[in-house]
């Protein structure tokens, strides 16, 4: 780097920064401009400075195995690294080793999973390198995974990438995103001058050159080093006194090159050339059997500097090499090579790229070999190259709709929901009505439902519906989706239909699991509908469901339990629950379904007063939604971070998180869900005692609700209080008496204790404004029994407020104090600071002062007793439901505030406190 300054200052803040916090590096330029030797002297840099370095070099072979580069990344972690993988992350990289024996199938999101858990380890030890050479070319499952570990890194750690900048290199390091934007560095190699291009060839060829032949080169060359060496090494080559033109382009100076060798020597080269990690075995069975010639061959090459030969391996001195042997050879060669090739290797993957390439249409031994190297890609957890295989299959001829119908498949699990949708559009047109075409449109409605939302999703299945074979599986699938999809259009008498028919045509089948998944939408939604909690049937539902069949979160019965205990106030029960589906979301890298899960774990945090825990997976939730991308993660996202917003008071931020929130709901039609952005305004109203504007805002909700048929469960029933509350202040108390009415009896019938306590808190505020105080706090009174037994403290502190008023009216003032000093000291446990000061406005008429609040947050205050307790970053974020960058980033604001730099002046801190 001595003859680039600038660049050496660039590396060296790099190599700071990544000691630290996240960073890359991108080194781009040209072919041959220099980029491997920077990236060689980088890694050199960072063994010096005590980095751990994992380095892999994207190979340009069309025959590459998926994994590829992921693999040579794996090949330098330590054995102690793999021993605390979860079982899901450890099968996966058996997969991707190719040690697998038992032919489990695992995904992509469980290999993603295992590889950030690696690098999280490497990290805990020291700064960690992790160093792609040629990035234009890794292959694209690896791509995923390093592009997936990139966004969520934390700690000390660099990647390094070298990436070409021609047009033929397509998007090269494009991918490649940090978690900060500015976390990414570039250096653009530009050409060398004269003086430094002199010393490049010298040092290289072991000569010095003349002024004037210098002069030349540079100027042929335009300071390409590759390109100068290539015209040095011509000009060494030639006969003293013999004049001979020199190549005028780099494409010409590379067909010198390898131009002139034996005939024999070329095709052990065009057999390197074909394979992306080749070696003297592989080369001698496919040219002439017999290693020792093989070796005299290619020690032929390597005197000129062509190859290297390192144990069995060969290496091409560089790539611009061997794309030059595999173009200058015919066609018909490459072909031939092709099919040797596809006779050695063992790999189902590469035999079929071999045959592929061999292939100028697609014959049935070819064709086959292509859907089981996509099936085998599959079981890897690679479907970017199951979906390249199947199109490879597809484009030779073997165009069918079941190859069409799995490359779609595979296209939407590797992330490419638009390649999905356009395969599945254009093979619905030409299937036939039947099974088929309804499988299609149900992946479509899939496709559909992730990316545009509801309304097109619905459509869909309804069409799938009707063309779907009496009696199969797939129909049974169709009923419990539509069912899903028609609750969240606010269709629920519909929803519960489809999930009766799902369940009734499911139990004359012999599917465990889909009868459990149809069991367990039915009782999810017959609960929503108020019908009731059906316990013994969500328990079947668990005991049919198989867990190691791949099924989104929101249609597992075991998901549902936990939702329906958190839904009928059994808030511990459900936080275990979540908590050991959450382990295992992780585990297999399901990082969407972290997102559902989480809105979930927010809501019961809440409810459970715990605000610090609620505050941190929402943040982590934002976080994972912008990476992961699509309306509906970031819907979930905004509607939690409206409703902590509200809490906590911050009006302006509620609104906004709210109305974009709300113009996602328009576009997508989750109109169901939409329904608790609205509720939460409603409530943020009532909280700033606005409550015309709460009654306005809660209008459509109340306008909905019929006390006499629509249920009053939670979650969606939370804004009837607020409503009534509102319309009772306004002197409306007529309108609010069925509400009221309604909670009451619906909470006797269902022995729910949250129905029956904010009932009777209504029923209260109704009794005094009309006048009746004794029969309002005798109401009051019976709430707070309620309360008793439900775990939900903000609640129980809203009536401890309504009593504490009734009593002082009453002028019972020691029994008032208590009352609103109990409310106010909740109020500010919880951090709610609207509902405090409505407290202690109470207070002050009852001769009683503030009280003043902490310097960290409830979620700091979380983060800090753990990290003070000795827990590394990644065992807090488990704790906490959130990820390790959300624990860095809490550490962050912790130490600012409380002016320390360390864990250990945090625990010294904690201590005192």
């Amino acid at each position: 780097m001595e003859s680039r300054p600038l660049d050496g200052r660039t590396v060296s803040g790099f190599l700071a920064s990544a000691t630290s916090e996240p960073s890359a590096l991108l080194i781009e330029g040209e072919p041959g401009i220099g980029k491997t030797t920077l990236w060689l002297a980088v890694q050199e840099l960072a063994l010096d400075r005590g980095f751990r370095v994992l380095s892999a070099r994207a190979a340009e072979a069309e025959s590459v195995l998926a994994y590829t580069a992921l693999a040579d990344l794996f090949d330098g972690v330590p054995a102690s690294a793999w021993a605390d993988l979860p079982e899901p992350q450890r099968a996966a990289v058996d997969q991707v080793l190719l040690r697998a024996e038992d032919g489990s199938v695992t995904d992509q999101r469980a290999v993603a999973a295992a590889f950030l858990s690696v690098v999280e380890y490497l990290t805990d030890e020291g700064p960690l390198l992790v160093a792609i050479d040629d990035l234009q070319w890794i292959d694209p499952s690896s791509m995923h995974v390093v592009a997936f570990a990139a966004r969520r890194l934390s700690g000390p750690i660099g990647i390094l990438g070298s990436v070409r900048t021609d047009a033929a290199s397509g998007t090269g390091g494009a991918w490649l995103q940090m978690p900060r934007p500015d976390a990414v560095n570039r250096i653009r190699l530009s050409p060398l001058s004269i003086h430094d291009l002199h010393a490049a060839v010298s040092a290289r060829l072991r000569r010095p050159f003349s002024r004037p032949t210098m002069g030349r080169i540079h100027e042929l060359s335009g300071g390409n080093p590759f390109y100068a060496i290539e015209l040095a090494r011509a000009i060494s080559e030639r006969a003293p006194g013999v004049e001979t033109s020199l190549p005028r382009t780099l494409t010409e100076a590379v067909r010198a090159r390898i131009g002139g060798l034996d005939p024999d020597v070329l095709d052990a080269l065009l057999a390197a050339s074909c394979i992306a990690s080749p070696t003297v075995e592989l080369v001698s069975s496919a040219t002439i059997d017999d290693d020792d010639r093989v070796v005299e061959l290619l020690e032929n090459a390597e005197s000129r500097g062509i190859i290297e030969i390192d144990g069995n391996r060969i290496h091409f001195a560089h790539p611009l090499l061997a794309r030059g042997v595999y173009t200058e050879a015919a066609p018909g060669q490459r072909r031939t090579m092709h099919r040797r090739l596809a006779d050695i290797v063992d790999e189902p993957e590469l035999r079929a790229r071999h045959l592929a390439l061999a292939a100028t249409s697609g014959d049935n031994i070819t064709l086959r070999a292509l859907d089981t190297a996509a099936e085998s890609a599959r079981v890897r957890g690679a479907p970017a190259a199951a979906a390249e295989l199947m199109d490879l299959a597809i484009g030779l001829g073997g165009d069918t709709a079941d190859r069409r119908l799995r490359s779609a498949l595979h296209h939407f699990d590797a992330g490419d929901q638009e390649r999905a949708r356009d395969v599945l559009e254009e093979t619905i047109e030409r299937l036939e009505p039947g099974d088929r075409r309804a499988e299609a449109l149900t992946r479509l409605a899939v496709v559909r439902l992730y990316g545009d939302g509801l309304f097109e999703a619905t459509r869909l299945l309804q069409r799938a519906l009707s063309e779907a074979d009496a009696g199969s599986p797939l129909r049974v699938q169709i009923l419990i989706t539509l069912a899903f999809a028609l609750l969240h259009a606010n269709q629920p008498g519909a929803s519960v239909l489809n999930a009766e028919e799902a369940v009734a045509q499911a139990e004359r089948l012999d599917q465990p699991h889909l009868l459990g998944l149809a069991l367990g939408m039915r009782v999810t939604l017959r609960f929503l509908c108020g019908e009731g909690f059906d316990e013994a049937d969500i328990d079947r539902a668990v005991q049919l469901e198989d867990p190691d069949i791949l099924t989104p979160l929101v249609f597992r019965p075991s998901a549902q339990r936990a939702l329906l205990l958190e839904w009928t106030g059994r808030l511990d029960e459900a936080l275990e629950l979540l908590h050991a589906i959450r382990r295992r979301c992780i585990e297999k890298g399901e990082e969407g379904e972290l997102v559902f899960l989480a809105q979930h774990v927010v809501l019961g945090s809440i409810w459970r007063g715990d605000f610090g825990e609620a505050a941190l997976v929402a943040e982590d939730v934002m976080d994972r939604a912008r990476q992961l991308g699509g309306d509906t993660p970031l819907f979930l996202a905004l509607g939690l971070r409206t409703k902590l917003a509200v809490y906590a008071g911050r009006e302006a931020d509620a609104r906004s998180a709210a109305e974009d929130a709300l113009e996602i709901s328009r576009r997508t039609g989750s109109f169901r869900l939409a329904d608790r952005i609205v509720a939460a305004l409603g409530f943020l109203d009532v909280s700033l005692g606005r409550y015309e504007a709460a009654v306005a805002t809660l209008q459509p909700l109340v306008t909905k609700f019929d006390p006499a048929s629509t249920p009053t469960e939670l979650p969606s029933a939370m804004f009837l209080a607020d409503a009534a509350e509102a319309l009772i202040q306004l002197g409306r108390s007529a309108e609010a008496e069925p509400l009221i009415g309604a909670l009451e009896r619906n909470g006797q019938q269902m022995n729910r204790a949250w129905m029956m306590a904010v009932g009777a808190r209504c029923r209260s505020m109704l009794l005094a404004d009309r006048g009746d105080l004794d029969a309002a706090s005798a109401a009051a009174e019976r709430a707070i029994a309620e309360h008793d037994r439900l775990p939900m403290p903000f609640e129980r502190a809203r009536t401890l407020l309504l009593l504490g008023q009734l009593q002082r009216r009453q002028r019972r003032k020691q029994s008032a104090s208590a009352n609103l000093q109990e409310a106010l000291d909740i109020f500010e446990r919880l951090h709610i600071p609207l509902w405090a000061d409505r407290a202690r406005t109470e207070l002050v008429r009852a001769n009683v002062g503030p009280r003043r609040t902490g310097q960290l947050t409830q979620s700091e205050q979380r983060v800090a007793e753990l990290a003070a307790s000795g827990m590394k970053n990644r065992d807090v974020a488990a704790a906490l439901f959130i990820s390790p960058k959300t624990v860095e980033a809490n550490l962050a604001r912790i130490y600012r505030k409380l002016g320390i730099k360390s864990r250990a002046e945090l625990g010294r801190h904690m201590g005192k406190t």
